[in-house]
């Protein structure tokens, strides 16, 4: 067998800045010929468990890539373009959005990178990677936000940071609608409920029992949207102890009542 011979880049000659500067302008008139509706969002289509979006500086959708769509249960753009968070999302989720654009455009920073809590293709509640960077004109001014949402892949799993929590998540995801305890979860993982704290607090930014009440939540606005139970029924089959205290946590974490929650979502329909 034959000694394989690894591949090296060929050498390059060094170009004069003048010549940089040339390519710069014909990218631009490149770019600026392409037709909009045909850029490079579209190859976001293609990589699995990707999502894309761009937004203007008002905040109103203009891109999304199709699993995107397919998320919000739309068959095409045309129902997404001109909308904003407020009007796909719970006024909680769309003000921390919200939020995370304003930073960009304001130049507060130049990146946002954070965990949020979503749901994945079997309707589980789980976590994504949400990556926000700006976008400019020609001028360098801020024109927009653009973004990805992805499930961390099998390599950030295995990472320390993912793994000593990974089974207290996939607990929490399977049997958030029982009478769950963190206590019994950190036993189950084999850790104290200080360090299984710690450690979600450095994968998350929240805590094991935030994010337990949060998953409890997201389940219950399905059911609000997709199922005729009552809000007591909800509360139950979602893990609260009574309609008071689901009541209590989801006007705290969406800003109103299950009821008026289930209202609004009936009207937007």
């Amino acid at each position: 067998m034959r000694n394989a011979t690894p591949l090296k880049p060929r050498e390059r000659l060094r170009r004069s800045a003048a010549e940089i500067g040339r390519w710069k302008t014909s990218r631009a008139k490149w770019v600026a010929a392409l037709e909009p509706a045909a850029h490079f969002q579209k190859l976001f289509d293609h990589i699995p468990g990707v999502y894309f979006f761009a937004k203007n500086k008002a905040g109103h959708l203009m891109f999304a890539s199709h699993g995107l769509l397919q998320r919000y249960q739309m068959s095409d753009d045309s129902d997404f373009i001109g909308r904003t968070d407020y009007e796909l999302n719970p006024d909680a989720m769309a003000e921390a959005y919200v939020e995370d654009d304003r930073r960009l455009t304001a130049g507060e920073v130049s990146i946002v990178e954070r965990v949020e809590l979503w749901w994945d293709s079997q309707g589980m509640p789980d976590w994504f990677l949400v990556t926000k960077l700006p976008l400019y004109d020609t001028r360098r001014q801020v024109q927009g936000v653009m973004g990805i949402l992805r499930r961390p892949d099998e390599a950030e799993r295995r990472l320390p940071v993912f793994q000593t929590v990974a089974v207290a998540v996939e607990m929490i995801r399977k049997d958030f609608g029982k009478a769950l305890r963190i206590e019994e979860v950190a036993r189950a993982c084999g850790q104290s409920l200080r360090q299984l704290q710690r450690r979600f607090q450095s994968a998350f930014g929240i805590s094991p029992q935030e994010f337990l009440i949060k998953t409890r939540v997201l389940a219950a606005t399905r059911l609000l949207e997709q199922s005729a139970l009552t809000v007591g029924e909800i509360s139950t089959r979602c893990g609260f102890v009574d309609a008071s205290s689901f009541t209590q946590h989801f006007r705290r974490r969406l800003g109103q009542s299950p009821a008026a929650y289930r209202k609004q979502m009936a009207l937007s329909l």
